[in-house]
């Protein structure tokens, strides 16, 4: 609404199409149960196609008849994306299809089940939450729980640290290389690269844990949208901690079914259903042929592993458990990195120039400086490396210490409760410096 008033009629009208559709779903029997889920899904992916990817594909359709002589092209559509658009669609289909599945009973209170649709701190980016989690909590009355309070504003404040002093810093780095990826070689194209996975994680799970924080401030339950996924030793596993109530959706809703219609055709069917899930999951992130191949890499990956499990597990036991498993975790990062320069980069032109540039692959002689501050042409100061290169270390210990928080809890208990002022005025005078040097950045994920 804040850009486009009338936008909110988008919202109350797939409201109120789910709304009635769970409960003709749950009093009809089975043929109109169909007919009445598949209304409802038409109406949230139709909404989804026009505003989303209507022009992608008309871009794509005009290309083919300009090819095949045809002197007529599709009108392009004058819209903007709705923030968020993609996230409470598939909130409200995951709530009509539980109601089919018989996992749901249909809300029958209005005003909760557009709650459920609308609930703020995940409305524009996640988690994407299924009504067996969130429905319930919303009939509860919640009191005021202190430690409930306390525990979301930490969650808060971290997830604030990871996107202010971290992700916007990093910022300052990828956008100049990914804008024109033709000017550098060498470091700058690497820095750029990997400094990217990291602000995109800090920019994501942070606004993850905002949500998460927010909710639990008022007594609700989110669920776990990350899991230390930079630890991963495989793709797979990847998927398994990285953005994870988008993954566990397309896991149930398409690739469960895909490999129950394709059992017949054995691991051939398993190899179908990843690709054909990962090629979406890359689509459903942007309108654009880079994101279709962001995807697609990911699912070829998936592919050759789930080919190959049995012989990557003999090698692991051919190998002390330290070796394969740090080699793993590098290896898993470096394809992720790759793959994101697909879904960062504008175009798929943008992308192939920037691989390119990468050393080994370029014949691009100049490597600028060896100091990273001056490899930019745009007045990135020391202060700007710093913050960035501490907070990625920052990034770490934290990610460490909550991994380790039921054994340091156990022991170190005291010790870590008289370090927590020190380390809270520590992330402030990072705030402040943040504040200062920086004019902020809006959540990367608000445009899918």
């Amino acid at each position: 609404m804040f850009f486009v008033p009338v936008y909110i009629l988008i919202l109350a009208f797939t409201i109120v199409i789910d709304y009635v559709a769970g409960i003709l779903i749950e009093n009809a029997d089975s043929k109109k149960k169909k007919l009445y889920l598949i209304v409802s899904l038409i109406s949230n992916i139709g909404i989804l196609a026009v505003f989303k990817y209507y022009n992608f594909f008309v871009d794509n359709i005009n290309d083919v008849f300009v090819l095949s002589g045809v002197n007529f092209q599709f009108a392009f559509l004058k819209i903007l994306l709705p923030i968020g658009l993609s996230f409470h669609t598939f909130q409200a289909m995951s709530y009509t299809i539980e109601v089919y599945r018989g996992n749901q009973k249909a809300e029958r209170h209005f005003g909760i089940y557009a709650l459920y649709v609308m609930f703020f701190p995940q409305l524009v980016a996640g988690p994407i939450e299924r009504p067996q989690n969130m429905l319930h909590q919303f009939h509860i009355k919640h009191k005021f729980d202190f430690d409930l309070v306390r525990s979301g504003l930490n969650l808060m404040f971290w997830g604030f640290f990871k996107k202010m002093v971290i992700a916007d810093r990093l910022t300052l780095f990828v956008d100049p290389v990914f804008a024109n990826p033709v000017k550098y070689g060498g470091l700058p194209i690497l820095f750029g690269m990997v400094f990217f996975a990291f602000q995109i994680y800090c920019d994501f799970s942070g606004y993850s844990d905002i949500a998460i924080g927010a909710a639990r401030i008022m007594g609700f339950k989110l669920m776990t949208n990350f899991n230390f996924p930079f630890i991963s030793k495989n793709i797979t596993e990847f998927w398994r901690k990285w953005h994870i109530s988008l993954s566990t959706w397309f896991n149930d809703y398409l690739f469960n079914p895909l490999v129950i219609k394709t059992r017949n055709w054995h691991k051939l069917g398993v190899c179908f259903a990843l690709i054909s899930t990962l090629l979406i999951s890359g689509l459903w992130h942007g309108a654009g042929w880079n994101f279709v191949i962001f995807g697609g890499l990911h699912g070829i990956a998936m592919t050759y592993e789930f080919l190959t499990k049995k012989i990557r597990k003999s090698i692991s036991k051919a190998l002390p458990d330290w070796i394969y498993g740090n080699i793993s975790i590098v290896l898993t990062f470096m394809f992720a990195c790759f793959a994101w320069i697909f879904f960062r980069a504008k175009s798929l032109k943008m992308a192939w120039a920037y691989i390119k540039r990468i050393p080994g692959l370029s014949t691009f002689k100049s490597y600028h400086s060896f100091n990273l501050a001056t490899m930019y042409d745009n007045n990135i100061s020391y202060i700007d490396l710093s913050i960035a290169i501490i907070g990625i270390f920052a990034l770490f210990i934290g990610e460490y210490l909550l991994r380790k928080k039921p054994y340091i809890d156990e022991h170190f208990k005291v010790i870590i409760s008289n370090l927590k002022p020190v380390f809270y005025f520590i992330a402030l005078v990072f705030f402040i410096l943040t504040a200062v040097f920086n004019d902020g950045k809006q959540f990367i994920y608000f445009q899918f």
